[in-house]
């Protein structure tokens, strides 16, 4: 029986598959799933279990704060050699709604997307998000306009940058700041 087990495995191919689960819900069905690995002894099925994110910065009172973003919300990547019991054990994890594929047979992901998506959360520039908008009021915080008050007229998101319109010894000056520099009023 042993034997025929791991003919099973040999014969199988490890590949990766995407598995749909309640949104919200990625890093407990990770922390579940990898719980029924070891539990259930799978540890030579299933081999990882991922959850794509990215590291985005976003700005608030004037404060830098780093936060993990998913990439896909609402999946988690799967790398196991299918069969009756690896599948049983993802199907039947809390959380996991289905596999991604035909109802009767999950399909499984190109090797070329996955390496491209691991690509992605690994190495990446940090992307920076700030609760800022053309017409809002921001307040300087620092550099040389400290303290002065102006209108945003232009949002940089890719260069984490505002330009303001700031009134300078009676005239409207437009600046250019990074988005630590400001504070919304």
């Amino acid at each position: 029986m042993a034997e025929e087990k791991n003919n099973e495995v040999k014969k199988g191919r490890k590949r990766w598959y995407v598995v749909h689960t309640y949104s919200g819900h990625e890093n407990k069905v990770k922390a579940n799933l990898e719980k029924r690995i070891e539990y259930h002894n799978m540890g030579d099925k299933i081999f990882r279990v991922e959850v794509p994110k990215k590291t985005v910065t976003k700005v608030k009172d004037g404060k830098r704060q780093d936060k993990d973003e998913k990439i896909f919300p609402g999946y988690v990547l799967v790398e196991m050699i299918m069969d009756d019991d690896s599948w049983y054990v993802v199907r039947h994890t809390a959380g996991v709604t289905k596999f991604v594929g035909t109802s009767k047979r999950p399909v499984a992901a190109r090797d070329s997307e996955i390496k491209k998506i691991i690509h992605r959360t690994a190495a990446q520039p940090k992307e920076v998000k700030i609760d800022i908008n053309v017409a809002d009021k921001v307040r300087i915080i620092s550099g040389p306009f400290a303290d002065f008050v102006g209108d945003v007229t232009e949002v940089y998101p890719d260069k984490a940058k505002i330009r303001a319109s700031v009134s300078i010894f009676g005239r409207e000056t437009p600046v250019e700041l990074e988005y630590n520099q400001i504070q919304k009023v």
